[in-house]
C-alpha cells in the first residue's frame, strides 16, 4: 500500500542542531506535499514553538503536538482533539516522586498548549529553549496549583538528576493513569494514559481516512518510540537513541546529514 502521510518529530530528527530545515530537507517536503502525501509534524512542543519553525519547513496544516495530546491544523487554528491528564492523577504522582525524590518541580502545561504553570523554583532551572518562551513568564505557584486543575502535559525536573534517571524513578512508583516520557529536553514529560505520539496520529488518520499502512513515520527519542513501532514504516535517525532504533523498520542518516530529506528522495523515485 503506498505511503500517503509523513509524520516526522522535529528536534533531532527534521531540524539541524541549530533548529533549521535545510534547503535539501524543504525541498524533499515540498516534493511528497506535491505528490499529495500529508506531511504532519509531530512533537513534543506546544503550537507556539511549533510555529517558530513550521515556515521554514512549508507546514500550514495538520499538526500532532504535547507528545501526542494536542491535534489541530495550523491554518485554521482548529483543534481536533486535546486530551488532558487529570488532577487527581497529577496530584498522586506529584506528592509520590517528591516524596521519593525530594527537590522535583512540575510546570503544568494548559489551554491547548497556551498556558504554563510552574511550581516555584522551576523557573530558575529553565532555558528558553526548554519551552520557547521565557522562564520568567512560568510564574511561581505552590504544588497544589500546579496539579489543581487537568494538564495537556505534566513537565517535571531535578537539579541534579537527568531526565532518564529522573524517569527510572518515576517508573519506580509503580503508578498508573498516566504515560511518562522524555525526548531529549531536560526534564520528564507526563500525559494521560495511552496518550503518545502515535495516539495522537492514529487519531489524526482516523479523522483522514488514513490506514496506519500508508504512514512513514520519523522519530529519533524515547518519546517517538510507540510512533515509530505503530507505522507502517518507521524510520530512526543515525543519531536516534538505541529505544528508537529498535522500534524502526529503518535507520536513516543523521538528522545532521539531512537523513529526512534522503528517504523521502528514494520515496519520490520509488513513487
Amino acid at each position: 500500500m503506498p505511503i500517503r502521510l509523513i509524520a516526522t518529530d522535529l528536534d533531532g530528527t527534521l531540524l539541524r542542531r541549530d533548529l533549521s530545515v535545510s534547503p535539501r530537507t524543504r525541498r524533499a517536503l515540498d516534493g511528497v506535499r506535491a505528490r499529495g502525501l500529508e506531511v504532519v509534524p509531530v512533537t513534543a512542543r506546544q503550537p507556539e514553538g511549533l510555529r517558530l519553525i513550521a515556515g521554514q519547513a512549508g507546514m500550514t496544516g495538520w499538526a500532532v503536538c504535547s507528545n501526542g495530546a494536542l491535534g489541530l491544523h495550523l491554518g485554521t487554528g482548529e483543534i481536533l482533539f486535546e486530551n488532558l491528564l487529570e488532577s487527581g492523577t497529577q496530584r498522586k504522582l506529584a506528592v509520590a516522586i517528591t516524596a521519593r525524590v525530594p527537590g522535583t518541580v512540575f510546570v503544568s502545561v494548559r489551554d491547548a498548549g497556551t498556558v504554563f504553570v510552574a511550581q516555584r523554583g522551576y523557573s530558575e532551572l529553565a532555558q528558553y529553549t526548554d519551552h520557547k518562551r521565557d522562564p520568567g513568564s512560568l510564574g511561581g505557584f505552590t504544588l497544589e496549583e500546579v496539579v489543581a486543575r487537568p494538564s495537556l502535559k505534566l513537565a517535571l525536573r531535578h537539579p541534579e538528576l537527568s531526565p532518564p534517571e529522573l524517569l527510572a524513578q518515576v517508573h519506580s512508583l509503580g503508578l498508573s493513569g498516566f504515560h511518562a516520557t522524555h525526548s531529549g529536553a531536560p526534564f520528564v514529560e507526563v500525559a494521560a494514559q495511552g496518550v503518545t505520539k502515535a495516539s495522537g496520529v492514529a487519531r489524526l488518520c482516523t479523522h483522514l481516512g488514513i490506514a496506519k499502512s500508508e504512514v512513514m513515520a520519523f522519530g529519533d527519542a524515547p518519546n517517538d518510540v510507540e510512533m515509530l513501532a505503530w507505522a507502517g514504516h518507521g524510520v530512526a535517525m543515525g543519531n536516534a537513541d538505541p529505544e528508537a532504533r529498535t522500534a524502526a523498520d529503518e535507520v536513516a542518516l543523521t538528522n545532521e546529514e539531512d537523513g529526512v530529506a534522503v528517504v523521502l528522495e528514494q520515496l519520490l523515485v520509488g513513487g
